[in-house]
């Protein structure tokens, strides 16, 4: 394999993803953290990248990507300290989940591209547009927090989180995926995410959760000019309304997608409808 500060080691596509061309890859960012991520459709399709929650991997999108026409290049990434990306012992405020973003575009020459976003990775899409407007052509947030202090479930959450110790529980994280869901989604895909969440070690979910929980970036948002769409499950534990009203509020132009009878996860348990909305979005954003 080819040693140098930014290389990307293409590995077999999963028999599940077979019929889409999805790639399996890994990049070593020149900070030298080494990321997962899959690959699919053309490549002159239109950019679209998948950022997922706290404790899921790439494979929180594994249920949309086949929904996807090969005109979405999509790049699904696995954020750091997750799945079979490298777990540094800092760096897990929103700001450095964004610049490895930055980093990982730069280095497959992505001049701009859809930020799709879920639960912390709805956070991350925020402080990515912040950060970096010129790099994105549009924002679609799912399960997205307008803000953590006083978020009760959260709380909760996080008082749990702080008391955890290696190897992670397996009923804890069983329980806290579930918590994600309002219907039911395959049992194979619900354990394998169950799996994802127990190869993240108990410091990276302490340091993540640490990471958001002070986090509004609502007042900022006022300033931006990009699209942005938020979708909602309306049985989402974690997310109220009242925090995708202000996210509306204070994003001129934004729009809400409200999913009945879906939880947190609403792209798990409806990855094809998710697929035809988002592909929809960028179609009007594009006009």
């Amino acid at each position: 394999m080819k040693k140098s500060s930014l290389f990307v080691a293409v590995m077999l596509a999963s028999a599940a993803f077979s019929t889409v061309n999805a790639q399996e890859k890994v990049i070593e960012l020149p900070n030298r953290v080494k990321l997962e991520f899959v690959e699919t459709g053309k490549s002159n399709g239109v950019p679209v990248i998948f950022l997922h929650g706290i404790t899921d991997s790439w494979q929180s999108f594994k249920l949309v990507l086949p929904h996807l026409p090969k005109s979405i290049h999509a790049y699904a990434i696995t954020l750091r300290g997750h799945g079979d990306s490298d777990k540094p012992p800092a760096g897990y405020q929103p700001e450095d989940f964004a610049n490895d973003i930055a980093a990982f575009m730069d280095a497959e020459k992505i001049s701009e591209a859809y930020i799709v976003g879920h639960s912390m990775g709805s956070t991350i899409a925020q402080r990515f547009l912040l950060s970096y407007p010129g790099k994105v052509k549009g924002v679609v947030l799912i399960g997205a927090f307008a803000g953590y202090p006083g978020n009760a479930p959260i709380s909760e959450f996080y008082q749990a989180v702080i008391n955890l110790e290696d190897p992670i529980d397996q009923s804890f994280a069983n329980d806290f995926q579930l918590s994600t869901t309002a219907s039911p989604v395959p049992e194979s895909y619900f354990n394998t995410m169950v799996g994802e969440s127990l190869k993240v070690p108990a410091f990276v979910w302490r340091a993540a959760l640490e990471g958001l929980i002070s986090v509004n970036y609502t007042e900022q948002l006022s300033a931006v000019t990009k699209r942005v769409t938020i979708f909602w499950g309306a049985e989402d534990g974690f997310c109220p309304r009242s925090d995708q009203d202000k996210l509306l509020a204070a994003i001129s132009g934004s729009s809400l997608i409200v999913y009945e009878g879906t939880g947190h996860a609403l792209h798990w348990e409806e990855p094809r409808r998710f697929a035809n909305d988002l592909v929809a979005f960028i179609g009007d954003a594009d006009k």
